[in-house]
């Protein structure tokens, strides 16, 4: 049986301005929490059960995701172009692996 998550209050609140903010589904998605969850969350605070209090604030985990994810992008470009490159070098010493071998052969028979 699946453990059940405990959201310290914190998180919660944070949670909720982020999918108000960006919207619940992908706000779940980033956060990793189930969206049924986060509605859950929303209504609460609609119902004044849960005090969001002021300010606009993301949870950090959130920003780090925001700010890690271009980085990554470019990290992915970067690796697949290194990947090609690395892929034609060694065609090009399979083949010449392959010519002196039958050179050497050549050689070794006269």
């Amino acid at each position: 049986m699946a453990q059940k998550k405990v959201y310290d209050k914190e998180f919660k609140i944070q949670a909720v301005k982020l999918g108000r903010e960006i919207g619940f589904s992908k706000a779940a998605k980033e956060l990793g929490v189930n969206i049924d969850t986060l509605y859950g969350w929303n209504k609460r605070a609609k119902d004044a059960r849960l005090d969001l209090g002021s300010g606009n604030q993301m949870p950090d985990a959130v920003l780090s995701l925001t700010q890690e994810v271009p980085q990554l992008r470019q990290q992915t470009r970067e690796q697949t172009k290194e990947i090609a490159r690395l892929k034609e070098e060694n065609e090009f010493l399979a083949e010449a692996s392959a010519f002196f071998a039958a050179s050497r052969r050549k050689s070794a028979k006269t």
